[in-house]
């Protein structure tokens, strides 16, 4: 390749020095402030009043452009784009779109995770990876977490396939973790998902995007081998704040997963009573517990746990509460009522069942530890 002659190009056309010149790999991954594998995959650092390309690695060494004077984050950007299109031919073979994909998606993990590192939690991504992987649009972001085992692994060519294919749509997948992904949909998946409730009402953004995740939780519970937990989060712009994003879904699964066993859905509107109640100090929690039930251990009696829950979804609609459970309005009222006797608390009153529905929540967290 003859760099030499787009050394003389791009000094023509930006019209500053450009300079070719020989760096050893270390000085490089200094340059960059990543790690050794890091650094190889960022092909470029816009420090002050010098920009720096990274052309080709042979070895320890490396031939690196440098662009003095400031350019802007969109002339950085060309030549980025100019130089990807020369150093293609250098390759020796070209990266299938999948492979091509896979690569980029492992620049985002690594900027992310060293974020993390810095302390930071939310950060915005510098242009020049947004860009590859157009993170300037409007996302909708999905965290997946599998509960395989760790002698199974899930290729991600195989993983990014199936999601493609049921969505009908570009998906961007990211492996955060071994077992942890972040998937980003386009924004029109919320139009494919949005429909009308009862043919009367248009359906809130919180039940369009509670439809895009039960139906990904569904083809994966026909598809995927083993446990996995799901959350989903509102539409958002990537390279402003994909790492506050996932941040907050990994609390929201979080919280799900502390407060909820068994379910495996998780959806952060349904958990902010959960997010305030996550910060109250153990003891707390325990002598609130005991305060509220006197005492009285509702767990040992497995159905009048499962009868409050039911009546806490439904409204504290008697009438539905009985129909869920298969059972005489008479036997629910029978069940409620010796719940009272046994704890003075009438959940059919409004402010006895939020004391409840809170003790048996804060029960569930105190009682497994």
């Amino acid at each position: 390749m003859h760099w030499e002659r787009i050394q003389n190009q791009l000094e023509q056309i930006l019209q500053t020095p450009v300079t070719l010149l020989k760096m050893p790999l270390d000085e490089w991954e200094a340059k960059t402030g990543s790690s050794a594998q890091q650094a190889r995959l960022q092909t470029s650092v816009f420090d002050g009043d010098q920009s720096s390309f990274l052309l080709q690695v042979t070895g320890g060494q490396t031939l690196v452009l440098t662009v003095d004077g400031m350019l802007t984050a969109a002339e950085n950007q060309l030549v980025e784009l100019m130089l990807d299109a020369y150093r293609l031919p250098e390759k020796t073979r070209p990266a299938s779109p999948a492979a091509e994909d896979e690569r980029k998606s492992l620049l985002v993990k690594e900027w992310f995770f060293h974020q993390l590192e810095m302390g930071k939690t939310n950060a915005e991504m510098p242009d020049m990876l947004a860009a590859q992987l157009s993170f300037y649009k409007t996302r909708i972001p999905l965290l997946l977490y599998g509960e395989y085992s760790d002698s199974r692994s899930v290729p991600y060519k195989e993983l990014k396939k199936l999601l493609d294919s049921f969505f009908g749509a570009e998906m961007v997948l990211i492996p955060l973790m071994e077992k942890e992904w972040l998937l980003l949909g386009p924004e029109s998946l919320l139009t494919a998902s949005g429909g009308e409730r009862d043919g009367l009402e248009e359906e809130s953004l919180e039940e369009s995007l509670e439809s895009i995740c039960s139906g990904l939780y569904e083809m994966l519970s026909n598809e995927w081998v083993g446990e996995f937990h799901l959350t989903i989060h509102y539409p958002m712009t990537p390279a402003k704040s994909l790492l506050s994003t996932v941040l907050q879904m990994r609390e929201t699964m979080m919280l799900g997963q502390t407060f909820h066993l068994g379910s495996n859905m998780h959806l952060p509107w349904h958990l902010h009573l959960e997010k305030l109640m996550n910060g109250i100090p153990e003891g707390a929690k325990a002598s609130f517990v005991e305060q509220v039930f006197r005492r009285n251990d509702p767990l040992l009696d497995a159905e009048i746990q499962s009868t409050l829950e039911h009546f806490f979804d439904l409204e504290c609609n008697v009438s539905e509460t009985a129909k869920q459970l298969y059972i005489h309005r008479n036997t629910l009222l029978y069940r409620l009522d010796k719940f009272k006797q046994e704890t003075g608390l009438d959940v059919r009153t409004f402010n006895d069942a939020v004391l409840v529905k809170i003790a048996l929540l804060l029960y569930k967290v105190t009682k497994r530890k």
